[in-house]
């Protein structure tokens, strides 16, 4: 870094909505902004109908992440770089972010990357993801018409995936780890009377099988010790998030769950100098809204860092 290295004020990596709510809240405050992102919107832009978001009776996932990104090129104070992030490091005081393509340099970093498909590690997963295995519903539902699917997961994302496949598949089996779905009950009102939804509880996932695409997957299924045999032609795997986290952990403090941990009520970090929104971070409710919120809050304690100031109303 020399003399003539552009130093931002603050660098914002991601833009689904708690790096948008932020860059939106940076360019007002006319902070030197750059956002780094690898696209809009966040994992919600696999979504087919999100209708929990005030203001709209419903939104697709891809026409969120186009307004996300219209909202943002709207300021002309806002830096915007495409880009996957490869490394982060501290260097007197000044964060080097890498890219695939470039380093650039910031003050204060916020971490708003947000969360991505946990894979379940069984046998042949890996092989056949694309070739019967998938992580997006939204994505792959039509490649299941007159196919029996099964579904993995007993949360929101999985219910949601069901009623994707409603349309298409002939049989869905939502298979659980859990005595119980742990999901919005009108989403269990809407799939438990329909008689192509088979769900099973407590359920272990050995093996999925099929050698060019899945035929099948062997399971476990509560105190029974013997292994079941499911044919199915698809398998969703919808058994929860992870968080993109990876390279924070020598700059800040995370929990077992490798989420960062923040101050709630300011999205501080372990490092004085970097804070974290959305999913990312230990606060609870996984929600676009209440990312959204978590991004503004955390842009705003910024902007009071900045100006050395207290402030915490009206600003």
């Amino acid at each position: 870094m020399d003399n003539q290295t552009r130093i931002y004020q603050l660098i914002i990596l991601g833009a689904g909505p708690a790096g948008t709510a932020a860059g939106v809240y940076a360019a007002r405050k006319k902070i030197d902004t750059l956002i780094i992102t690898e696209n809009f919107g966040g994992q919600a832009v696999v979504a087919a109908k999100i209708e929990n978001i005030v203001g709209f009776e419903e939104i697709s996932g891809v026409e969120m992440a186009q307004r996300f990104e219209k909202q943002l090129r709207r300021y002309s104070e806002l830096n915007i770089v495409l880009d996957k992030i490869v490394e982060i490091k501290e260097e007197n005081g000044i964060f080097a972010v890498k890219t695939n393509r470039e380093i650039f340099y910031g003050e204060r970093i916020l971490a708003a990357l947000g969360r991505r498909y946990r894979h379940l590690g069984v046998p042949k997963e890996k092989e056949l993801e694309g070739k019967g295995v998938f992580y997006c519903s939204t994505c792959d539902a039509p490649l299941m018409k007159n196919k029996e699917v099964a579904v993995i997961g007993g949360g929101n994302s999985a219910l949601l995936s069901v009623m994707d496949l409603l349309p298409f598949a002939s049989k869905i089996y939502l298979l659980t780890n859990e005595a119980d779905l742990r999901c919005d009950p009108v989403l269990i009102d809407r799939i438990k009377h329909d008689p192509k939804v088979e769900v099973h509880y407590n359920v272990e996932i050995l093996a999925i099988e099929g050698e060019k695409k899945v035929n099948g997957l062997r399971y476990r299924e509560g105190n029974n010790a013997n292994d079941h045999w499911l044919g199915v032609g698809g398998i969703f795997i919808q058994a929860g998030m992870q968080p993109n986290s990876e390279l924070f952990k020598q700059l800040v403090k995370c929990n077992e769950f490798e989420e960062i941990i923040v101050e709630p009520l300011s999205g501080k970090t372990s490092h004085p100098k970097i804070w974290a929104a959305g999913d990312i971070t230990n606060l609870p409710y996984k929600q676009i809204s209440v990312a959204i919120g978590d991004g503004v809050r955390s842009l705003l304690d910024i902007y009071n860092e900045i100006r050395n100031t207290q402030i915490k109303e009206f600003i």
